[in-house]
């Protein structure tokens, strides 16, 4: 499928990944501005296209997962319908199975929302496991200077 719409997950470049994000109907509110629970959707759409166009695929991880542990989120302006919003994600840690990451979600060059999380490499069990070298190799483009 990536063949067909190479853009669809996004790009990298700038040790960042960037997602485009179209506001629809459906995104918003009963005032006509993005609903604040889907900014936490367009940050996790944008955090699996990132991990995808690294070669990570949830599907083929074996009993493994990401999961967010804790988000600190700020919202600083709204979006709304028919707006082209476009989601920063910039890895910031990579320590044993924690993953630090940073993500902003703009318009223009605008801030609207912004988010720390934390996410976890964990088994099947929720036990916490340490990110595999290949997958911490992966990652590298991504990695805070």
């Amino acid at each position: 499928m990536s063949e067909v719409w190479p853009d669809l997950a996004g790009r990298i470049g700038g040790g960042r990944h960037l997602l485009p994000v179209r506001v629809y109907y459906e995104d918003t509110d009963f005032s006509g501005a993005v609903y604040h629970a889907n900014y936490l959707k367009f940050c996790e759409r944008a955090r699996s296209d990132c991990l995808r166009l690294l070669g990570i695929h949830h599907h083929r991880l074996e009993g493994l997962g990401f999961v967010v542990r804790r988000m600190v989120c700020e919202f600083l302006k709204p979006a709304r319908i028919d707006d082209l919003l476009e989601v920063e994600t910039r890895f910031v840690e990579l320590a044993g199975a924690r993953l630090e990451l940073q993500q902003k979600v703009r318009r223009g060059g605008e801030s609207l929302f912004e988010a720390q999380v934390t996410a976890a490499l964990v088994d099947a069990h929720g036990k916490p496991r340490r990110v595999p070298k290949d997958m911490a190799m992966a990652l590298l483009p991504l990695a805070s200077p």
